[in-house]
Parts: C-alpha cells; sequence; structure tokens
C-alpha cells in the first residue's frame, strides 16, 4: 500500500477549492466559513486529522510506504525510484524519466480533461506546495498548528509529516 500524505494546511486549501468546484459538496462563500467547517470536522469525508490518525495505526507495517506529496514535488526523481524499489518493480533510466514525466502536475493537468472529463480543472487546479499561505491568516496557521499537535504528537505520520512538510515548507 502507498499512502501518500500531504500537509494538512494544503488539504484545507485544496479542498476548499474542490468542494466550491463539484456542485454535489458543500460550497462556501468565505474561507473563513471553510476553515471553521475543515477544523470542526463538518467535511464530507470526515476529518483529515483523524485519517491521519487513523492510518497511524498501521504506517509501521511492511507493507506500507508512506510518502509526502512534498517529497514528491522536491525530488520526483527519488520518489519514482522509492516508489518502484517498494513494489519491486524495475524500471530502466528511460522508464524512469517517463514516469516522472508522465506524473508531473503539470503534465497530469494538460491530459486532465481526457482523463477526468469536467472534472480535470478540478482535480487539477495549481499541485503548489505551501499554496495554504495565501488563504490562511495568522490564527488560522496557529490554530491548524495547535490541531496538527493535538492530533499527531508522538505518531510516526506526525513525525514525518512534521520533518517533510513544515520543516520544508
Amino acid at each position: 500500500i502507498l499512502l501518500l500524505l500531504r500537509n494538512p494546511k494544503d488539504v484545507a486549501t485544496s479542498f476548499y477549492y474542490f468542494s466550491n468546484g463539484i456542485s454535489t459538496l458543500p460550497s462556501y462563500e468565505t474561507w473563513d466559513d471553510f476553515f471553521i467547517d475543515f477544523m470542526t470536522k463538518k467535511m464530507a469525508w470526515g476529518c483529515y486529522f483523524e485519517y491521519l490518525s487513523k492510518w497511524n495505526e498501521y504506517a509501521a507495517d511492511e507493507n506500507i510506504m508512506t510518502i509526502t506529496y512534498e517529497e514528491l514535488k522536491e525530488n520526483p526523481v527519488l520518489g519514482v525510484k522509492n516508489i518502484a524499489a517498494f513494489f519491486g518493480i524495475p524500471l530502466t533510466e528511460k522508464e524512469l524519466q517517463n514516469v516522472v514525466e508522465r506524473c508531473s502536475f503539470q503534465s497530469m493537468k494538460k491530459n486532465s480533461q481526457k482523463t477526468h472529463g469536467v472534472f480535470g480543472n478540478i482535480l487539477f487546479r495549481k499541485g503548489e506546495v505551501s499554496d495554504w499561505k495565501n488563504l490562511f491568516s495568522e490564527d488560522q496557521n496557529e490554530k491548524m498548528d495547535k490541531a496538527f499537535e493535538e492530533h499527531m504528537r508522538g505518531t510516526k505520520l506526525g513525525a514525518k509529516l512534521k520533518y517533510d512538510v513544515y520543516c520544508k515548507a
């Protein structure tokens, strides 16, 4: 199992735009309204921190590889090599480069209308790391940090996200 994680702040940011782009999901007039719902567990798919906490129970299993979106953005070649090795898939250098190119956010966004139809532009908005800085107030940033510490302190996934996400963001 490949467990892909992302900075909770960027998860919230992406889900805000996603929610407002899908008519079957609640939409929000303001980021502040969305943030309150996100932090009070009123999201369509539940609480991200509870999701992380549940996965943490399995994080040490040898059949689970955990990687962050931020790691893949920072070094896609190393990320693909590690994923391929985890699944026991040998790749030539040409195959590796092909996978990296085809799996880049830019490539997936470019092909999103073919692969995902009308949802393409909603699913592939920006793909940036730290886009949360364009929405979060200082108070919201502090609240998210506090929630992260409360839910993830002392956990394997919390340590991975803390190092890979917060230290590099």
